[in-house]
């Protein structure tokens, strides 16, 4: 399956619209939205700080990359106030803070002009159906998740998760679409960046259960997250600790089994020249 390239999805274009200088900008912006009821439970913050730790990609340093976890991401600047609030998303070339007073309100894609290489969502009953594009769109309604993420953000890799079935589902936009990736024993590869992710089962935070981790390019897990007791410095196979005991297969370039267009070595060029975009 020939993925559409990151990086025609990455750039968000500002054709037709004002100077981004005369829209609104994470200051004028709700932070919050105060209708929506309650807080992350537990669950929903230790999983995206498991994935903030773990994500490390070979072809971005690490103050190359921005992890939004539970930040409102604004979307349409026809419509400033509309946005999503994905569970965990990570933007490619957009450095993150240095200084706490640069602590992003949200992320404004018209202001930050970089959209997520990917987004997980984390999926719970009550967003299930939004989550994976069940819920049709009304006029009087703003687009579900689903259709910003395939459509008007173009993002590269929707992923989606749930403890309650330990179930891990991927979608790559093929042709101005999500379609779904066929996972290789259970695990998701992301060719253009070098990594994986993975259902695996450890105890973390303290609590034992079934967690989603990023694999580096040869399928170990990333360290970081209490993978071991040597700390971050160790890795550990992933085919002592992914779900199920299955046997390790060896992540590459060339998939080892999964098929990639030769088109991916063209996107991973292309990525490289997203992660320089913040250095340039």
């Amino acid at each position: 399956m020939a993925l559409a390239s990151p990086v025609e999805g990455t750039a968000f274009r500002m054709d037709g619209l004002p100077p981004k200088e005369a829209l609104p900008t994470q200051y004028d912006l709700p932070s919050e939205d105060p209708e929506e009821p309650g807080v992350p439970d537990e669950f929903h913050i230790f999983q995206p700080q498991l994935l903030r730790e773990t994500f490390r990609l070979a072809a971005c340093e690490p103050d190359q990359v921005f992890i939004g976890t539970d930040i409102n991401l604004y979307y349409d600047p026809h419509h400033p106030l509309w946005h999503k609030r994905p569970d965990w998303l990570a933007v490619l070339g957009k450095p993150p803070a240095t200084r706490q007073e640069e602590l992003r309100l949200s992320y404004v894609v018209w202001q930050e002009e970089l959209v997520p290489y990917v987004v997980v969502e984390l999926l719970s009953p009550g967003t299930e159906d939004e989550d994976l594009g069940r819920r049709l769109s009304d006029l009087d309604k703003t687009p579900g998740k689903w259709a910003v993420y395939e459509r008007i953000l173009k993002i590269p890799y929707y992923i989606l998760y749930s403890r309650y079935t330990g179930r891990l589902q991927a979608f790559g936009r093929v042709s101005a679409s999500y379609r779904p990736i066929l996972l290789q024993e259970g695990r998701l590869w992301l060719p253009e960046a070098g990594i994986g992710l993975g259902v695996w089962e450890g105890a973390y935070a303290g609590c034992t259960g079934r967690w989603l981790r990023w694999l580096d390019g040869e399928g170990h897990i990333e360290p970081g997250g209490g993978a071991g007791q040597e700390g971050l410095a160790r890795r550990v196979a992933v085919q002592d600790v992914v779900l199920g005991n299955a046997p390790g297969r060896v992540f590459g370039l060339l998939g080892q089994g999964v098929p990639l267009d030769p088109a991916a070595f063209v996107v991973r060029q292309g990525l490289d020249t997203a992660c320089r975009m913040g250095r340039a």
